[in-house]
């Protein structure tokens, strides 16, 4: 029985008999999807500090407006223009944002109106409109459609133990905490052992089964040359000392060794802040910490590759437009979306803000309004900077609307 390839053994029972060929692409593009679990609080990351509504409907958990001065302020947003701010903790990502490698969409979000956070994340991960099922994630139908690109069991890469929903019917795709788990189970102990004689076995073989079973070979050789050796980042790449940091650095790792790989997930959960969220201290601070110096990080790290690696960072929905009763914010409706790379349009806030007035005639449960859809901007980004041109069937049925998030 044929073993799923979302699996690790899966996966190498696909190496070893060579039903997944191997071609390398060292220009391949990859996209890496970093999923805010929770309902990320963006505005409080994103923060419009020239809109006198959010402080008037956040009077205890709004960050602080920039001093006009000179001065920074620690506790304070980080000024980027006249009506934004990021929150003090995206220091890290400062730079990356001027330099241009950094952009942000504003208003984005589903037609999804039911609050909850499974309906939503599914929704958005297979690329649908509500409770319009149309089969598999959008990645795998990305991976499916994509013209020239890479055979390699490594195309589609989730860090952690499960496959996220968004790879579902990819061609190829794997789940994993690092490549060292990726090796040949014997029990002489070695590995290599059985390389050698499947080598000797495929040498024997002629035409098209041969040449996978080769090409597979080298797959797992430059695996096991990779194996067990201390991955240094580029010289000033800090990764967070967390699995978050970890997870990113693997990508990276993995990126550089010009294995094939794709598209690559990785999650960074506990947004759900209906309780004691903070402001410039507290529970949502330190994700956004983890998250800016681990992206600051990945950015340093592929210096040489950003033209190549676009990274997007997105979330199920956003949080209401006022605190609540208990210090934190409720399930809302529109966020903003993030995006980064050599390609991406940064340096920019792109989208209409849609204001921090809740219209009553608004459906669902309120928040800040959707001015784009989600699709749009991942359709742009598929198409503008990981070269996909068959987006039409990543998301069938779909019409999307110019964003302005990928070239100049």
């Amino acid at each position: 029985m044929r073993e799923p390839v979302g699996t690790r053994r899966g996966f190498l029972r696909q190496l070893v008999f060579g039903q997944l060929p191997f071609v390398e692409n060292p220009g391949a593009r990859t996209l890496v999807c970093i999923f805010l679990r929770g309902g990320a609080d963006t505005l409080n990351m994103l923060v419009p500090v020239g809109d006198g509504d959010y402080y008037r409907n956040r009077p205890t958990l709004a960050i602080a407006a920039p001093s006009k001065g000179t001065k920074k302020d620690a506790d304070a947003a980080i000024r980027i223009d006249d009506f934004y701010g990021l929150h003090p903790k995206m220091s890290p990502l400062e730079a990356v944002y001027k330099e241009g490698r950094l952009g942000f969409v504003q208003a984005v979000g589903s037609d999804n109106t039911s609050g909850s956070h499974f309906e939503a994340q599914d929704q958005i991960e297979h690329g649908e409109s509500y409770r319009k099922n149309i089969g598999g994630g959008w990645l795998g139908r990305h991976l499916r459609s994509r013209i020239g690109g890479s055979d390699s069991p490594l195309a589609g890469v989730a860090i952690g133990p499960t496959l996220p929903e968004s790879l579902r019917g990819a061609p190829a795709a794997s789940a994993l905490h690092s490549l060292d788990e990726l090796q040949l189970p014997v029990s002489s102990g070695d590995p290599k052992a059985v390389s050698r004689a499947l080598s000797k076995l495929y040498e024997a073989e002629v035409g098209i089964i041969g040449k996978q079973g080769k090409e597979t070979l080298d797959l797992l050789r430059r695996v096991e040359q990779l194996r067990g050796k201390a991955y240094q980042p580029l010289a000033g790449a800090e990764y967070p000392a967390d699995d978050f940091g970890a997870g990113l650095r693997e990508i990276a790792r993995i990126t550089k060794a010009n294995l094939g790989l794709e598209v690559a997930c990785i999650d960074l959960g506990g947004w759900d802040t209906h309780f004691l969220q903070g402001i410039p201290l507290g529970g949502q601070a330190e994700l956004i910490s983890r998250l800016s110096r681990g992206l600051a990080a990945f950015d340093a790290d592929l210096k040489g590759h950003r033209d190549r690696v676009t990274t997007v960072v997105m979330t199920e929905f956003g949080r209401r437009l006022y605190e609540n009763g208990s210090t934190g914010t409720d399930h809302g409706r529109g966020f903003a979306l993030m995006a980064m790379g050599g390609r991406i349009h940064g340096g920019k806030v792109h989208g209409e803000w849609p204001g921090l007035k809740e219209e009553p005639s608004l459906p669902g449960p309120g928040g800040m309004e959707v001015k784009i859809d989600y699709r749009s901007v991942l359709a742009e980004i598929l198409s503008g900077a990981v070269g996909n041109a068959r987006v039409a069937e990543v998301f069938p049925g779909f019409e999307p609307k110019k964003v302005g998030i990928v070239g100049a």
